[in-house]
Parts: C-alpha cells; sequence; structure tokens
C-alpha cells in the first residue's frame, strides 16, 4: 500500500485534477515528513545523495535530488553508448525497416514518437532502448554520448503514467505523453534522446547551459517519474553481453559500442547487434 501511494505521488495520473492535486502535495514543505518513509519503502541510497535526508524540504525535492559528484563511473571509451539515467532496461532491440520496434508487446511506429518524417527516416534500421524510473530511482538525465544538440522539439499533451499499468490502459502512452525529444549529432551518427513526462511540459526540465555535451554531463531532470528511449541511426552496434531486458542499470554504464564511423575497437565485453 506505502509503494502504491507513493506511486501516486510521483508518477501522477492521466487525470488533470488528480495530477494537480498530488504534485501540490509533493512539492509542499508538508510533505517532508514523508520523506523517511519514501526513503525506506524504495531502499533509497541516501549514502549517494548530495545533501543529507534532513536537508529536502518537501516529498518532490528528495524526489529530485542530486548525487555525491564522481559516484557514477562514466565509461570512457569514446565509442561506447552509456545508459543517460539510474533506471530499469524495459526493452531494446533493432529497429525495423518500416520503422517499428516493439515495447512489452505493443508495436511503436518511429513517426508516432518523433512525430517528424525526416527524423523518422534517419532511425531506421538503428537501435532503441527504453529506460524506465521508478519512483525510488535519481532522476536527472545525462547526455549518453560525446556531441552537440541540432535540434529540440516537443509533443503530446497527455499525462498517463508510465509504469506497467500505463502502459497497459494508457493506448501507446510513448506516442501521447508529453515528450521533449533530444536529437544530438555524434561522430557515429544521429542519437535521439526522447524524454516521457509524467505530468506535462512543467515535468521535465532542461539544465545543460549549451548544446555541446560531454558524455555522463547532466541535461535535464524529471520532477515526476517517467522514461527515457534512446534511438540511435547507425546499425553499427554491438550491445553489452550482460545487457538483458528487466536489468538494472545506472547512468554511466555502457550499453554497448558503436563500430563504424569512427575505427576505434570496443575494447570487449559487447556482442553482436541484436535482431
Amino acid at each position: 500500500m506505502l509503494k502504491l501511494f507513493f506511486k501516486l505521488l510521483v508518477e501522477l495520473t492521466g487525470n488533470p485534477l488528480s495530477s494537480r492535486c498530488l504534485r501540490f502535495i509533493a512539492e509542499s514543505r508538508g510533505s517532508a515528513f514523508l520523506n523517511r518513509l519514501f526513503v525506506k519503502t524504495f531502499a533509497v541510497k541516501m549514502e549517494e545523495a548530495e545533501s543529507s535526508l534532513h536537508e529536502y524540504k518537501s516529498l518532490q525535492s528528495l524526489f529530485v535530488r542530486k548525487l555525491k559528484p564522481g559516484i557514477r563511473p562514466i565509461d570512457p571509451r569514446p565509442n561506447a553508448l552509456v545508459s543517460p539515467v539510474d533506471g530499469i532496461l524495459s526493452a531494446y532491440g533493432r529497429i525495423t525497416q518500416d520503422s517499428t520496434f516493439l515495447v512489452k508487446g505493443d508495436l511503436y511506429r518511429l513517426r508516432d514518437v518523433l512525430g517528424k518524417e525526416d527524423a523518422e527516416h534517419r532511425y531506421q534500421n538503428g537501435h532503441y532502448f527504453v529506460l524506465y524510473l521508478s519512483p525510488g530511482h535519481y532522476h536527472r538525465i545525462h547526455s549518453p554520448a560525446n556531441g552537440a544538440i541540432l535540434e529540440q522539439w516537443h509533443l503530446g499533451r497527455t499525462s498517463y503514467p508510465v509504469n506497467r499499468l500505463g502502459m497497459k490502459y494508457g493506448g501507446h502512452p510513448f506516442s501521447k505523453n508529453y515528450r521533449l525529444i533530444s536529437e544530438m549529432a555524434t561522430p557515429y551518427g544521429n542519437i535521439a534522446v526522447i524524454k516521457i513526462g509524467a505530468l506535462n511540459v512543467n515535468s521535465i526540465h532542461l539544465t545543460h547551459a549549451t548544446s555541446v555535451l560531454t558524455k555522463g554531463e547532466e541535461i535535464g531532470y524529471f520532477s515526476f517519474g517517467s522514461t527515457v528511449i534512446l534511438f540511435t541511426e547507425t546499425a553499427d552496434f554491438r550491445y553489452v553481453q550482460t545487457l538483458v531486458e528487466g536489468k538494472s542499470l545506472r547512468y554511466g554504464e555502457p550499453l554497448g559500442c558503436f563500430t563504424a564511423f569512427v575505427p576505434l575497437s570496443c575494447g570487449g565485453g559487447c556482442t553482436k547487434s541484436r535482431g
């Protein structure tokens, strides 16, 4: 019951009125008395947090906490693509020639998620990664590679949660929820970082000051729980051997290695492309 209660507070619902009420509670100073219980319920590792528990003056401030500098090693290999978040790998694989990809039994079209025909064509035959952030996860988003942001655009208005029930009853939330898309140019082709909100435009906040990003650099955060999807343009990619759906990842951990565009060795530990 406690987990369900906290999920309501930080993942919100598809109803605008109830979402506003829950958000008001989570952001209020009066919600700070819930912080210790939240930490216990979701086994939050406060030793990794930048501040002590008593310094967070609301449940939402705890939710968007920063980590101590250097606590997440970033894979240093130039051709390694890393997880942009702490989260659960819900799905990954090849994007098909007809621009579709499969998540939890549902078939998604690139055009519906990205909203742009030219962007859709770029990612045909590439790869996708879906990373779900549970309430207890660290909710800041980091760059998955070295590169520069070419364009950012947003789509969608709804606010279905992207947990198990939201995926089941929300009607393709990845292509309907509010989402902020950042397209990056890298030496290994373009990468799309899709940040899917759980409430509205205000649930996704950008923090990067320039368009040039270093791998592992913070680019933003979710003020309420959600999901990140990565699309890679190139099919020339090898997954990390230990990558499986349901795997818990920390930001900076490698998802795999690019094997084309720049002739660099993966350095071992990667497998052939899936699909």
